[in-house]
Order: C-alpha cells, then structure tokens, then sequence
C-alpha cells in the first residue's frame, strides 16, 4: 500500500475509533464528516472519483447537516447506557464473516483478475453497437450503471423524505406544545 493510502486510512481508523469512544455529539457529527472527507481521499487514490465525489457531497455535505438538524432538536451530549455484549458480538462476527469474504479476491489492480478477462473485453468491443454511444466510459456510466444509480438515487430520496417528515413533524409538536403552555 503505497504511504499516502496508508497515512488516509490510519487517519480514517483513528476518526473512527475517537468517533465512537466520544461523548459529545456535536464532535461526533464534525467529526463523522471528516471521516466521509478521508475515505473520499481514499476513492480518489483508488481512481474512483465519481464515488470520492458522492461520498464528499452526501457523507460530508448533506449527512453533516442532517445530524446537526438533529442535534438541534436533542441535547449536545450523550446519555450513558450500560454497555450490552450481544450487539457488539454481532457486528464482530458481521465483520469476521466481511473479511472472511474478501480472502479469495483478487490483489486490487491485478490485470490477471477475471473481470479483466470477461467482462471487459466484452464491453470495449460491444458497448458502440449495443448502446450507440462512441465513448465507452460514458455508455457504462450513462446506460449499464444508469439502473445501479437510479436505485442509490430512489434511497437516498426516500431517507431525505423520511427525515424531512419527521423533522417536520417534530417541529409542528413542539409548535403546539408551546401554543398549549401559553393558553
């Protein structure tokens, strides 16, 4: 791993990690979007700029603003809890089961890897008479990954409608609180 992708990740696992061990949620919400900012320096890196972008636009722009709209409607800090073991156990074997998953697949670049022997030559040699456009980037972007980004498009719409609804909603009862405490 070359070392400015290594100095991007052990700064991604340390935000991270101060992420969760924080108390203070207005810290937390900063700093989840400087976590969005490092893996989207990490996308670049990896030549995958169309996703560095939607992760600095959605994790740092609009998730940022989403949590301090609701923070403003909670209190700043933390309320301590006891600490439960089952769902700590859970996402430890989640994770286990994840990397367990990613042994067999191939080194990142690697040119003897399979997708650079099926798929892609299919593509560059079909991709002008199946779609009529001449720029292969554009045609897989614009056409095969089309339906991929409707989809990420249709749940990232109903999220924001879901949160605007109960924002909306928490605003209207604390507008009839009030109105109920002046009468």
């Amino acid at each position: 791993m070359p070392p400015v992708e290594l100095l991007l990740m052990l700064l991604l696992i340390a935000t991270v990690i101060v992420v969760a061990r924080l108390k203070d949620l207005f810290a937390a919400a900063m700093l989840t979007g400087i976590a969005s900012l490092l893996a989207a320096g990490l996308f670049v890196l990896m030549d995958a700029v169309d996703v560095a972008f939607t992760e600095a636009a959605v994790g740092a722009g609009v998730s940022t603003v989403l949590f301090l709209g609701a923070l403003s409607l909670t209190s700043r800090r933390e309320k301590q809890e006891r600490t439960r073991i089952l769902p700590i156990l859970i996402v430890a074997a989640t994770g286990a089961a994840l990397i367990y998953g990613t042994w067999d697949m191939p080194a990142y670049g690697d040119p003897d890897a399979v997708i650079h022997h099926h798929l892609a030559p299919e593509l560059i040699a079909e991709t002008e008479k199946k779609i009529h456009i001449p720029n292969i980037v554009t045609a897989i972007l614009a056409s095969f990954r089309g339906y991929d980004t409707f989809g990420e498009v249709v749940v990232i719409f109903t999220a924001g409608v879901g949160v605007a609804l109960l924002l909306g909603g928490l605003g209207l009862r604390r507008r009839d609180e009030r109105g109920e405490e002046e009468s």
